[in-house]
């Protein structure tokens, strides 16, 4: 679906959304060829999960987000009717995370909104539900030895923790510190446009 159409049929839309599902998409048909099921963290408005597990249809994708602000994501799923897209469930990084064994967890575009509380317990909880070999696929805007990749994700930063103090883009080798401590081993970290990455752990 088009962004036009998107807007017409008044479904919620990221415009950031529709930029990346392709690029991201092309990566996760890649590494996703073997898994059966999928945790989203953060699903957002919905967009990802619909067009992820419409050009994947052999992963039954679970998408996820904070209590209250699902109706976003189950609008597009009425719109999509996809029989492996599930009804989005409440899950806060903070909270319980549900009793459940998957193949993958992808997320994107929200460490940099938690705080490093939720960040930690985001690495601690997707390593909890992977099951072995399972893997993790994080999208997003990283520093690199403390240092911004470009100066619009310098910009960025800024406004993120005027926003909120707790926010702001991570750094690299602390999230791979976080990851490591989960039990997840670092796999590829792809360029991605607008000086974002996607970054890949497999599950020891």
């Amino acid at each position: 679906m088009g962004l036009h159409a998107v807007i017409a049929a008044g479904l919620p839309c990221s415009e950031a959304c529709e930029r990346n599902k392709a690029p991201i998409l092309a990566i996760l048909q890649q590494c996703l060829q073997a898994a059966r099921s999928v945790l989203e963290v953060g699903s957002g408005t919905g967009q990802h999960a619909v067009h992820f597990a419409a050009a994947m249809p052999w992963l039954e994708w679970q998408p996820s987000e904070r209590p209250g602000e699902l109706d976003g994501i189950l609008a597009w799923r009425e719109s999509a009717a996809l029989p492996n897209l599930h009804a989005p469930i409440a899950l806060d990084v903070l909270g319980s995370w549900p009793e459940m064994g998957v193949d993958a967890v992808f997320s994107a575009n929200t460490l940099h909104i938690m705080g490093l509380d939720g960040v930690e317990a985001f690495f601690a909880g997707a390593g909890r539900v992977l099951g072995a070999g399972g893997l993790l696929a994080v999208y997003g805007p990283f520093n690199y030895g403390g240092n911004f990749s470009s100066e619009s994700n310098r910009q960025f930063d800024r406004w993120l923790k005027a926003r909120d103090p707790r926010s702001g883009i991570r750094d690299i080798e602390a999230v791979h510190a976080l990851a490591e401590a989960a039990g997840l081993q670092p796999q590829a970290d792809h360029a991605m446009p607008a000086n974002n990455r996607l970054l890949l752990w497999r599950k020891a």
